[in-house]
C-alpha cells in the first residue's frame, strides 16, 4: 500500500521485557499505514465482534504469552462482549477524572499495577472466502494499547484508542480454528496523549473485522469533490492508488481515477446533504462511494462553506451509552443524529477524538458540519506548569503525526468533514505545529482548528472556551486584541454555554452575539449528553461511585441529554433558540415577520400555521401562507382576523413553522420553529375584602380560611389541610449555583451558603386582626448575620376566595442576590397539576425562550426534570392560575411554579436521583405529602459550572418586592 505524505511511523525497540512497548513513546509496530475508511464493498469480510475470551490480569506482566497459541485451553476464561469495555462487564471499575492523570505524571513510564486483558477469539473463515488474494485485520478502537497475535505469530503493537489499525494476516490464515489473541492495557504511553473529560474504559470497543484483499485491491483513494457556487457546476477527482474507473450514474460520469470531470450538481450543505451514488471500481474491488460536492475556504475573514459564511450551532459530543460506554451501536449512533436535527443543530465537534466512522457516515446522509478532532489531550500536565508536555517534546512527534494521519487518511472522504482539530487541551509546542502542517499539506480543502493556539499561528480561526457574553461581544467587534493574525480570522465558541445540571442559561443573549457580528460564527456547547453509567444504587453513577482513588464527580454529567438520551430542558431550550426560523409579532398591525435564517435553504420545505388562543384555549387555528424566502430575507405577512366567536380575555397569537413533507430525520408536521405574541392583556384578578377575620376557639376565620390564632398560620381553604405557609428564599443549589472549583467570579452557591440562606429562621412579631384583614408580621433572616427580610402577609377575603398579599423589604446590607423569592407551603396530598402559563417544561429567567402561554396538566412527579445529581428543578414561568391538591392559586402578578413530593432541603442534601423519596415535613403536627413553591422570583441559571455566571440583568436582587396569590377551594378532589 503506498503511502504517499504521510509522517513516519516509529516502532518500538528491539529487545527489553516483553512488555517495554507499553512504555514506549512510538505509536507502534507492525499496523499498515492508514488508509480510507469505508463501510463495505463487493469484497468480502468477517465482523469478529461476539463474545471473546477473557482473562483480566494485574500487571502488564503478570502472564506469559502461551494463550496465544494454538491449542491454548482458556476454557476456564471469563467471556466478555467485544465491542466492549471489560470494567462495565464486571471485571474491575470505571475511573473518572475531568483533568488529573489517575496515575503518577513521569512519562512514558506508567505503574506497575497496570490492569491488562488478555482477549482470545477462534475463528473459522466462511465457506465461501477466497482462496487467492491477502487479508487485513482491522481494529477500530482499543484503549489504550493492544499487542497482537494471530495462530501463535505476534503481528504487532499499537496505541492510539479511538484510530483504526491494519495488520496483514492473509499468510497467517487457515480455514479453520484461527486463534485470534489480542492482549490489552490500561495504560501505556498513549495514555499520556489520552487525557480526555471522560471515563477512563479499557477494552476493545470499537469493531474488530477481517476484510479479504483481493488482488487489484482498492487500497486507499481520495475522493476530491468541490463546488464552484459561481457556475453551479462541481469538479469530481478521485486519487488512487490502484488504478481504476469512476462511475456516478446520476451525473453520468465515467472516468478513469486522477481525472476531473465538471458537471452541473446540486452541492452539499448540512442543511441540504445532497450525495451522490458512485463507484471505485478497481481490477480486484468495487467501492460504493456517497459524493457531496462542497467547497471550504477562508475568505474575507469568515468560514465559507460554496461561497456563503455558515453559522455553526453546534454540540460537542462525547461518544456514550450508559451501559456500554463507548462502545456505540449503529442504532445508537443514528438516534444521536436524528436528536440533533430535531433540535435544530447544524454542527458537532467529535470532542476529543474521531467518532466512530459511522457516526460520519451518518452526518453525511443526514446533514451536520462536522469538527473532526483528534485523538489528543494531556491536560494533566497543566498541573505543572506543562513542564515535560508531549507536544512540545520530539520524541513524541511521531506519535502525534501518526495521530493526525489515522484522522485524516480514515475520514478525508467525507463531505460533512469541513474543519480538521488537532485535540484539546494539550497545550502549545512544537509537535502541534508538525501536525498542523502535515495535515494542512495532505488537505487543502479543510480548515484547521486547535483553541489552545491563541496567537493562531497553526490555525485557521480563533477559537475560545466559555469566553463571557462581554468578550464575545468585544471580539465580534474586533477589540480583543492579540495578533494582527488572529483579528483577521474568523471565531468560535468550540466550547460554551456548559450543560451541567439545571441549565444552561444565557443561550439566547449568546445567540443573538453571534448573529450580530459576522466575525462571530456560532459555537458549541458543552456537552451533548451525561455520561452516567446506569446503576442499582444510584440510578446513575458518576465520579467517585466505584471507589476512586481520584475523581472529579458529576462534572462527567454536563449534557443535554440524559443518560438515556432522553432531551434535558436545556436541549428544548437550545432548539428554540438556534430555531432557523424568526417569528415575530406585531399584534397591533395584524402581522406577523417572518425571517429566514438558514444558511442555504429557502423556506420551500416548511409549511406554516397560525393559532389563536384566549385564556390559553385554542379558538382557531388555520394554515399561513408565507413565500418562500431565501436565506436573510424577511417578509411581513398579513394574519387572519381573530376568530369572531373569540370569547374577551387575555389573547395570543402562536404561529409556527412545520415540515411540509416527511424527511430523512423527522416526519411531516414536525415543529421547526415558532413564536407567540399577545394580542390584549391579562386581568389581574380581583377580591373584594367583603369578609373580616374571626376570631374562635384557637383559629381565625376569613372567608373559606382558617388560621393558626396564636401565629396566624394559615391552616386551610376550604377543605383544603395547608401547612407551613411562610417567605422561601432557599433552593437547592444547582451545579451553575455552584460553580467550578477553579472559578474566580462569584460563585452564588457558596456566597449564599455563608450567609446562611439555607437555614433562615422565622421571628414572629404581630399577628393583627382588622376589620377586613388579617396582617402577620414576621421577620426572616440567618442566624449569625444581620441582614434580614422583613416579611408581612395580609389576608383578605370577598367570602369564597382569600387573597394573600407579601411584602418584603431587606434589611440591613445585601451583597449578593436571593435563590429565589416566593412563598412555599405543604399539601397532604395531590396528583394532577393544571396550570394557565408557561410550559409544557421548566424555564428559569435565561432559559425560557422554549416556555410557551398555555393550559397545561401534569403529574406532580412528571413536573420534575430527573437532573443526575439532584438540584432545583422544574418552575414553570409566568404562571396566571394553577389547581394542585384541591387548591386553585391565581397570582398577581404572574408566578413560578414548583411542586414536589419532598422538601427544598432533602433535595438539596441528595447525591442520586435514588435518594429522593416521598417524604413528610412537619408543622405544628401537620404532615405534608407535596411542598408547592409559588416564586415571585427566581435566580438566574447562568453555566458557571464551568463557564461564565449569569448576566446581571438576570440577578435577583435583594430589594423590596410585593405579589399576591388568591387561594380558593376547586371542584376537583385534593388528589385530582
Amino acid at each position: 500500500m503506498t503511502f504517499r505524505t504521510s509522517p513516519t511511523l516509529g516502532s518500538a525497540p528491539a529487545g527489553g521485557p516483553p512488555s517495554d512497548y507499553v512504555e514506549n513513546v512510538s505509536p507502534g509496530s507492525g499496523a499498515l499505514p492508514p488508509r480510507a475508511w469505508y463501510a463495505s464493498s463487493d469484497a468480502k469480510s468477517l465482523s469478529l465482534n461476539g463474545s471473546w475470551r477473557f482473562r483480566l490480569s494485574d500487571t502488564a506482566d503478570a502472564e506469559d504469552d502461551s494463550f496465544a497459541e494454538e491449542g491454548y485451553d482458556a476454557g476456564g476464561w471469563a467471556e466478555v462482549s467485544v465491542p466492549g469495555h471489560w470494567v462495565l462487564q464486571g471485571h474491575g471499575s470505571p475511573i473518572y477524572t475531568n483533568h488529573l492523570y489517575p496515575f503518577p505524571v513521569d512519562p512514558p513510564r506508567v505503574p506497575t499495577e497496570n490492569p491488562t486483558g488478555d482477549h482470545l477469539r477462534v475463528f473459522d473463515l466462511p465457506a465461501d472466502w477466497p482462496a487467492e488474494g491477502g487479508a487485513v485485520l482491522r481494529f477500530d478502537g482499543v484503549e489504550s494499547c493492544a499487542r497482537v497475535w494471530l495462530n501463535g505469530t505476534d503481528i504487532g503493537e499499537f496505541k492510539g484508542s479511538r484510530l483504526p489499525h491494519e495488520f496483514a494476516v492473509g499468510h497467517l490464515l487457515k480455514p479453520s480454528g484461527n486463534v485470534l489473541a489480542v492482549r490489552v492495557h490500561q495504560w501505556s504511553a498513549g495514555s499520556y496523549l489520552e487525557d480526555q473529560d471522560q471515563w477512563w474504559l479499557p477494552g476493545i470497543f470499537r469493531d474488530v473485522t477481517l476484510l479479504h484483499r483481493p488482488a487489484g485491491n482498492a487500497l486507499d483513494f481520495f475522493v476530491h469533490a468541490s463546488y464552484d457556487h459561481m457556475t453551479g457546476t462541481g469538479t469530481l477527482r478521485v486519487d488512487s492508488d490502484v488504478d481504476g474507473r469512476v462511475t456516478v450514474p446520476g451525473l453520468g460520469i465515467d472516468t478513469a481515477t486522477g481525472e476531473p470531470v465538471t458537471v452541473p450538481v446540486e452541492p452539499w450543505t448540512a442543511e441540504r446533504p445532497t450525495l451522490y451514488d458512485g463507484v471505485l471500481a478497481t481490477e480486484g474491488e468495487r467501492v460504493p462511494l456517497r459524493i457531496g460536492f462542497r467547497t471550504v475556504e477562508l475568505s474575507d475573514g469568515l468560514i465559507k462553506v460554496n461561497g456563503r459564511a455558515v453559522l455553526f450551532k453546534g454540540v460537542n459530543r462525547h461518544e456514550w451509552h450508559p451501559e456500554k460506554g463507548r462502545a456505540l451501536d449503529l442504532a445508537t449512533m443514528r438516534e444521536d443524529v436524528l436528536l440533533m436535527k430535531r433540535h435544530n443543530i447544524n454542527a458537532v465537534r467529535t470532542s476529543h477524538y474521531p467518532p466512530h466512522p459511522a457516526f460520519l457516515d451518518l452526518c453525511d446522509e443526514l446533514g451536520l458540519w462536522v469538527i473532526d478532532e483528534c485523538d489528543l489531550e494531556t491536560h494533566g500536565f497543566t498541573e505543572q506548569a506543562w513542564r515535560d508536555n508531549p507536544v512540545d517534546d520530539d520524541r513524541w512527534t511521531p506519535a502525534l503525526l501518526d495521530r493526525a494521519a489515522r484522522m485524516v487518511e480514515r475520514d478525508k472522504n467525507h463531505p460533512s468533514v469541513v474543519i480538521w482539530s488537532l485535540g484539546n487541551e494539550a497545550g502549545t509546542g512544537r509537535g502541534l505545529t508538525a501536525m498542523a502542517e502535515w495535515i494542512s499539506g495532505r488537505d487543502s480543502s479543510r480548515l484547521v482548528h486547535y483553541e489552545g493556539d491563541l496567537g493562531c499561528r497553526d490555525t485557521d480561526m480563533y477559537s475560545r472556551m466559555y469566553a463571557d457574553h462581554a468578550e464575545v461581544e468585544r471580539i465580534g467587534r474586533g477589540l480583543d486584541g492579540g495578533t494582527h493574525k488572529r483579528r483577521e480570522l474568523p471565531f468560535i465558541l468550540c466550547e460554551y454555554a456548559h450543560a451541567m445540571g439545571n441549565g444552561p442559561g444565557g443561550l439566547a443573549d449568546y445567540q443573538r452575539l453571534f448573529e450580530s457580528y459576522d466575525r462571530l460564527q456560532g459555537g458549541f456547547v458543552w456537552e451533548w449528553i451525561d455520561h452516567g453509567i446506569k446503576d442499582e444504587r444510584y440510578g446513575y453513577a458518576y465520579g467517585g461511585d466505584f471507589g476512586e482513588e481520584l475523581h472529579d464527580g458529576h462534572f462527567v454529567c454536563d449534557g443535554l441529554l440524559f443518560p438515556d438520551r432522553q432531551p434535558s430542558p436545556g436541549l428544548v431550550e437550545f432548539k428554540k433558540v438556534i430555531e432557523p426560523v424568526a417569528v415575530e409579532g406585531d399584534a397591533g398591525g395584524g402581522t406577523v415577520r417572518i425571517t429566514n435564517k438558514y444558511d442555504f435553504a429557502d423556506l420551500s420545505a416548511l409549511a406554516f400555521t397560525w393559532s389563536y388562543q384566549v385564556e390559553g384555549e385554542t379558538v382557531g387555528s388555520g394554515a399561513l401562507t408565507v413565500p418562500a424566502l431565501p436565506p436573510g430575507e424577511t417578509a411581513e405577512v398579513k394574519l387572519p382576523e381573530p376568530p369572531a366567536t373569540a370569547p374577551a380575555g387575555e389573547a395570543h397569537w402562536t404561529v409556527r413553522a412545520v415540515l411540509a413533507a416527511d424527511t430523512s430525520w423527522a416526519p411531516r408536521d414536525h415543529v421547526v420553529a415558532w413564536g407567540q405574541f399577545a394580542v390584549s392583556a391579562r386581568q389581574a384578578p380581583a377580591v373584594a375584602a367583603t369578609d373580616g377575620p374571626v376570631l374562635g376557639d384557637g383559629l381565625i376565620t376569613l372567608g373559606p380560611a382558617s388560621f393558626d390564632a396564636r401565629t396566624g398560620a394559615l391552616r386551610t381553604v376550604g377543605g383544603v389541610a395547608v401547612t407551613g405557609l411562610r417567605l422561601d428564599v432557599w433552593r437547592a443549589t444547582t451545579d451553575n449555583d455552584d460553580g467550578a472549583a477553579w472559578q474566580t467570579d462569584i460563585r452564588h452557591g457558596l456566597l449564599w451558603r455563608k450567609l446562611g440562606l439555607h437555614r433562615m429562621r422565622h421571628r414572629l412579631d404581630a399577628v393583627e386582626l382588622g376589620d377586613d384583614a388579617l396582617t402577620v408580621r414576621t421577620r426572616v433572616a440567618p442566624a449569625a448575620r444581620e441582614v434580614g427580610l422583613s416579611t408581612v402577609y395580609r389576608w383578605t377575603s370577598d367570602g369564597t376566595r382569600v387573597r394573600l398579599t407579601v411584602s418584603v423589604t431587606p434589611e440591613g446590607d445585601w451583597t449578593v442576590p436571593l435563590p429565589r423569592l416566593g412563598i412555599r407551603f405543604g399539601l397532604s396530598a395531590a396528583d394532577r397539576v393544571r396550570w394557565y402559563g408557561g410550559g409544557p417544561g421548566e424555564a428559569y429567567p435565561d432559559s425560557r425562550k422554549a416556555s410557551a402561554v398555555g393550559r397545561w396538566e401534569s403529574t406532580v412527579d412528571d413536573l420534575q426534570t430527573p437532573y443526575v445529581r439532584p438540584q432545583e428543578n422544574g418552575a414553570r414561568t409566568d404562571v396566571r392560575w394553577a389547581e394542585i391538591g384541591g387548591l386553585r392559586i391565581e397570582g398577581d402578578p404572574e408566578f413560578y411554579l414548583t411542586a414536589r413530593r419532598w422538601t427544598t432541603e432533602q433535595l438539596d442534601a441528595a447525591a442520586h436521583r435514588t435518594d429522593l423519596t416521598p417524604g413528610t415535613a412537619s408543622d405544628s403536627g401537620s404532615a405534608a405529602g407535596v411542598w408547592v413553591n409559588l416564586d415571585h422570583g427566581q435566580h438566574g441559571l447562568g453555566s458557571q459550572s464551568c463557564g461564565p455566571g449569569p448576566l446581571p440583568q438576570y440577578y435577583l436582587a435583594a430589594e423590596p418586592a410585593e405579589f399576591s396569590f388568591v387561594l380558593s377551594e376547586t371542584p376537583y378532589s385534593q388528589t385530582g
